[in-house]
């Protein structure tokens, strides 16, 4: 039988503190759930089974799966892009171009990773024959990517980058980028010839400079 998690007592309410430890219990095991079986095979009474939560718990929370869906990505989106503004901060004197590619880098490094990919590759998968799924995902990308381009402009302005649309820009530094992580996520880490991340995005790194460099 399921039971409501958090360690509160029976009918009564939860302290804030234990309200987000369900909240990220709940997100934990969708994105679990979701990344295994997919998102169209993927239902709430499954995912409160999973956890051993009440139904009424998830939907008290979460009226459908498209809200909790919304939900596990919001904050992944959350997370990656703290991580990209995070990983930008540097020595003033690197200026903006330094800026852009300590946060490209960070790019890789949570983009190659395999949980990453396992869950955003299966929703793009069902996103191909979901247009309303497709439409979100496209959305969610932009704010996911929106530090990047802020990073291209700064970089345009202080003429590090030449001048051009900074999506369109960063819309080509990322299918560089992606060129990296699909060549990590396939790579055998125990291998002696395994590639080197740093490795990959600087010469992905120098082909863009190169492209886009300003004068």
């Amino acid at each position: 039988m399921s039971v409501d998690i958090g360690g509160r007592k029976p009918g009564g309410r939860p302290t804030r503190e234990q309200a987000a430890a369900i909240d990220a219990r709940i997100l934990d095991g969708a994105r679990a759930v979701f990344c295994r079986k997919g998102v169209v095979n993927s239902g709430l009474e499954e995912i409160a089974a999973e956890l051993g939560v009440s139904k009424h718990t998830l939907y008290r929370r979460y009226p459908n799966k498209a809200a909790l869906l919304e939900a596990v990505v919001g904050r992944d989106v959350g997370r990656f892009r703290e991580a990209l503004l995070t990983a930008a901060v540097g020595e003033e004197e690197e200026g903006a171009l330094g800026a852009l590619r300590r946060a490209a880098f960070r790019y890789v490094e949570i983009g190659s990773s395999r949980d990453y990919a396992a869950f955003y590759l299966s929703v793009s998968a069902e996103a191909a024959v979901s247009a309303a799924l497709r439409e979100r995902l496209a959305s969610w990308s932009r704010d996911a990517l929106e530090p990047l381009v802020g990073f291209v402009a700064t970089a345009q302005g202080s003429g590090e980058l030449r001048a051009g649309d900074p999506i369109s820009v960063c819309g080509i530094l990322i299918d560089l980028l992606e060129g990296v992580n699909n060549r990590l996520r396939l790579a055998d880490d125990a291998a002696a010839d395994a590639p080197s991340p740093l490795r990959l995005f600087d010469e992905r790194w120098t082909v863009f400079t190169a492209a886009f460099g300003g004068s």
